[in-house]
This record gives C-alpha cells, structure tokens and sequence, in this order.
C-alpha cells in the first residue's frame, strides 16, 4: 500500500472513492521487560525524556500501524482514511495500542 494514501483526513485530493470497505484495525500489547522496567525506573529519577518507554510507545504504534495495513491488504483497499490511534491499559504495565481508519479502494480523478 502506498503510505501517501494513508491519511487522518476524511478524503484524499485528486482521488475517488471506488469502493469503501469498512474498518480497518490493527491491535497490539505490549509490555515492557522487568529490566527495562528497573532502566526506566532510573531514568525518572534524572527527570527529562523516558527513553526506553519512549520507544516501547514507539515500537506499538509502529506494530499496530503495520497490522492495520495487512488487515486493509488483505481486504483489498488501497488507501485509509481517518487513520487514529487509541490506547489503553489492559494490566499494570501491559499497555494496548491501536490503529485503526476506514479502508478503501481509490483511483486517481
């Protein structure tokens, strides 16, 4: 899919819609490790950015995105619209990550 055609937009200039397929999502957990943990842990005490959270947070939106896209491939759009992110806590330190949009099939106007 080309990552142009992903959008948190509600349409795509120079495009029409051919065909709307329905949502699209793509769901990760993740939690970090008990090192990684004890890592962060003494990162807060120096205060500033959290790094290895950071890229925890990173590496899920990450995922999520890529399963999302899968999820649109495999149903044969060829573009998302109104792409979002959610998360939540699931457990104490387990955090889910979404991605989700509406899929379509598009073609140049």
């Amino acid at each position: 899919m080309n990552q142009s055609l992903i959008t948190t937009a509600f349409n795509l200039d120079g495009y029409k819609v051919v065909k709307q397929l329905g949502i699209v999502r793509g769901i990760t957990v993740r939690s970090r490790s008990l090192i990684g943990n004890i890592g962060a842990g003494i990162q807060t005490l120096f205060g500033g950015n959290i790094s290895l959270y950071q890229e925890l947070c990173e590496k899920a939106r990450q995922e999520a995105y890529e399963i999302m896209i899968m999820h649109a491939e495999q149903i044969g759009a060829n573009a998302i619209i109104g792409m979002r992110y959610d998360a939540n806590d699931v457990a104490a330190g387990v955090t889910e990550v979404l991605a989700y949009g509406t899929a379509l099939v598009v073609e140049k106007a």
